[in-house]
């Protein structure tokens, strides 16, 4: 048996960076006493959702990875708490900018990073305006604990990171997140939001943990933002599924909170073998036809 504990911590965020990374902390030492090996925290933690609105200066909130204050900060508490924390954050890599994860081993190591593939332009989610596209493909990561494969918010949507992610020998999948109301729509995207993960699991035999942060946020008007005025309602349900896509940890949508969960990794490898997905699959058959 390889049995491993994992976390989803569920937040809110406000505009300052180190009050949120105090906060997190303390969630991240709450799931340690919970006995969990693995830590998710939520998309872009360090500060308040600030893709709801487009402002050129707040392009310096992009640090290199060795140089930005969550990665650093939580590369000792890892080492410290023996345990591996995924950390996302605003990554400069030069001129290009990243909306990126770092995998942080059990030894405080960074193993790597994967940058946001799928990137969204909608109303209040305006991450083309701040992201480029990622360049690392979707990559897994040998952690002490197990493979574990990172997607970020927007690729939840997405079969093919999942199953990417899958075929690249990921043990666990792990979404940070941040999304909540839908102003312009008028909908609510939660439900629907977590069924597209439940169908990952399921469709990949392998546990989802998604992290999501909770709480209002408002951007105020001024000449920076073309006095723009919005808010978003993040609507938290962060969850954690087990291999066959049912939901066995949730959140509400307005508490801060840590789940927690415990699998067995060789078991879970064994029912993945049984149901023959991957040996049944067909990759020359999954041809889009564009002629009549």
């Amino acid at each position: 048996m390889r049995k491993v504990k994992v976390s989803a911590v569920q937040m809110k965020c406000t505009t300052d960076v180190w009050e949120n990374i105090a906060n997190a902390e303390k969630f991240v030492r709450q799931a340690k006493k919970d006995g969990a090996n693995i830590v998710l925290l939520p998309e872009l933690f360090e500060r308040q959702y600030f893709c709801q609105e487009r402002r050129y200066d707040y392009y310096n909130f992009a640090k290199p990875t060795l140089e930005n204050d969550a990665v650093k900060h939580f590369a000792k508490l890892a080492k410290e708490l023996e345990i591996v924390i995924p950390v996302s954050f605003y990554e400069r890599d030069e001129n290009r900018l990243f909306n990126s994860a770092a995998v942080i081993d059990a030894d405080g190591e960074i193993l790597g990073l994967y940058r946001k593939t799928h990137i969204p332009d909608d109303h209040y989610y305006q991450e083309k305006f701040y992201f480029i596209p990622g360049d690392t493909g979707f990559k897994t990561f040998k952690t002490k604990f197990g493979t574990i494969g990172v997607g970020i918010c927007w690729d939840q949507w997405f079969p093919e990171t999942a199953r990417a992610l899958a075929l690249n020998g990921a043990e666990l999948i792990f979404y940070p997140t941040a999304i909540g109301s839908e102003p312009i729509l008028e909908c609510d995207s939660m439900p629907h939001w977590r069924r597209c993960m439940q169908g990952h699991s399921a469709a990949n035999v392998i546990p989802v943990i998604a992290a999501n942060r909770i709480g209002r946020e408002d951007v105020i008007p001024c000449d920076e933002n073309g006095n723009q005025t919005s808010s978003l309602v993040f609507y938290g349900s962060s969850f954690i599924t087990n291999e066959t896509g049912e939901i066995i940890k949730s959140a509400s949508r307005d508490e801060e909170t840590v789940l927690t969960a415990e699998f067995d990794l060789d078991e879970i490898f064994q029912n993945r073998l049984g149901w023959g997905i991957f040996r049944d699959r067909r990759p020359d058959c999954y041809k889009v036809i564009t002629e009549k």
